[in-house]
């Protein structure tokens, strides 16, 4: 069965907590105790309604002041696909957590107050999305009810939100609903309060969008994460390369090359689990034999021989900066690259996003907390990366603080230069 990825966004108290309990209730996926537990809590809370946030909101500080502040991966389940849904914060402290959990989505769904329309964590949740290359976006005007279920104060939203989409030039399928989702309207059951919308609820659109399949036809990229010698009798000269191939198809007797040294050789045999493979796919975790033996460790990549390969040194990547101390030219970070962990420097901060007007300002000198701005990196030595726009799997990239260790940006690479 088909899992669909999704994460939530949009500003606090815009009822993402409340649209994912929603959606568990109203397709039968909460048990009878779990559900009675949040009609007591509910109670006990003084609220004359079963308050579904609080089935997503785990930790005791979101429970008490009504916030999500944590990354909740939700599972459940219909006759037609397997969800997983990333309930993400929308308080712009917790942006972080937001990109963490849209890292892996295919798609989002973005809550606007129907009260308040789009607002500063909307132009920046949606060209998140954007940036990270989401299909399709899921604009739910939430609250609807507090509007008497007003279609201008819907269409005005849709026509903000068109444009904005316009401006920041999302290649991705957009789509508008009117909701409720604390009743319920048009979440999974279609509402009479909302005559003059047609379309489809939200979960039919979720049911009926394509789940994105691997790219077997992108080159091959095996990052190494591990080692293996097992040092036994059976197994007395064995020597194979776990990790999980990160895009692209590999085979079994296919000539590759190993970066960043750049030997040539062959796949010996391939192994998922403990049973031999003729061809490792994409997302599949393996182990991989070679032929001759060469200089392979952590961080190192096998690629095919026969595709075009990248070892970038100097590049340009947008960040999302996530630190209180700004970024600032000439600093110098750890980068992270999936197993491999490089000295770099930030030669150059070209631009950053104006988020009231989705334009670049050019050469601000530095990122500030929740900025999100183009900058030219140097590596002490050269990754096997390839951009963002080609290749997901391999065109991103954390930034590491190297005194206090933590991870002050993310990055998706541009050009090289």
């Amino acid at each position: 069965m088909d899992i669909l990825r999704i994460a939530t966004a949009g500003s606090v108290d815009d009822g993402k907590s409340t649209l994912i309990g929603r959606l568990l209730h109203d397709t039968g996926s909460i048990a009878k105790d779990k559900l009675e537990g949040l009609e007591a809590t509910s109670r006990r809370k003084g609220l004359d309604f079963t308050d579904l946030s609080l089935l997503t909101d785990g930790l005791i500080a979101e429970r008490e002041q009504g916030i999500t502040i944590d990354v909740a991966h939700i599972y459940f389940a219909t006759a037609q696909r397997k969800y997983i849904i990333a309930d993400t914060p929308g308080h712009i402290e917790y942006t972080r957590n937001m990109i963490t959990g849209a890292s892996n989505a295919q798609a989002s769904i973005v809550l606007i107050d129907a009260r308040n329309g789009v607002i500063e964590q909307t132009r920046r949740h949606l060209f998140i999305s954007a940036l990270l290359r989401l299909g399709h976006v899921f604009v739910c005007v939430n609250k609807m009810d507090l509007v008497q279920f007003d279609e201008n104060a819907f269409r005005r939203i849709e026509r903000d939100m068109k444009a904005l989409v316009q401006k920041i030039g999302y290649a991705g399928v957009v789509h508008f609903i009117p909701i409720a989702a604390k009743d319920g309207d048009n979440v999974v059951r279609a509402s009479a309060q909302t005559p003059w919308y047609t379309g489809p609820t939200l979960l039919h659109l979720l049911e009926s969008i394509p789940v994105l399949q691997a790219e077997p036809d992108l080159p091959a990229r095996f990052p190494v994460q591990l080692v293996i010698r097992p040092h036994s009798d059976e197994y007395h000269d064995y020597r194979g390369y776990a990790g999980k191939l990160a895009s692209g198809t590999l085979t079994q007797h296919e000539e590759v090359l190993v970066l960043p040294s750049l030997k040539q050789t062959r796949i010996k045999s391939i192994r998922s689990g403990m049973s031999p493979v003729p061809v490792a796919l994409p997302g599949q975790s393996v182990a991989i034999e070679l032929a001759d033996d060469v200089d392979v460790s952590r961080g190192s990549v096998i690629v095919s021989a026969h595709t075009p390969h990248r070892q970038l040194q100097a590049f340009s990547a947008v960040l999302n900066w996530m630190d209180e101390t700004p970024l600032t030219s000439g600093k110098s970070y750890l980068l992270q690259h999936g197993g491999t962990r490089v000295k770099a420097k930030a030669t150059a901060v070209q631009s950053v996003l104006d988020i009231t007007t989705m334009e670049q300002q050019e050469a601000p000198g530095s990122l500030r907390l929740n900025d999100i701005g183009t900058v030219e990196i140097k590596v002490a030595r050269p990754i096997a990366a390839d951009p963002f726009a080609e290749n997901r799997a391999t065109g991103s990239f954390i930034l590491i603080d190297e005194f206090s260790n933590n991870t002050v940006a993310v990055g998706f690479i541009g050009a090289s230069r």
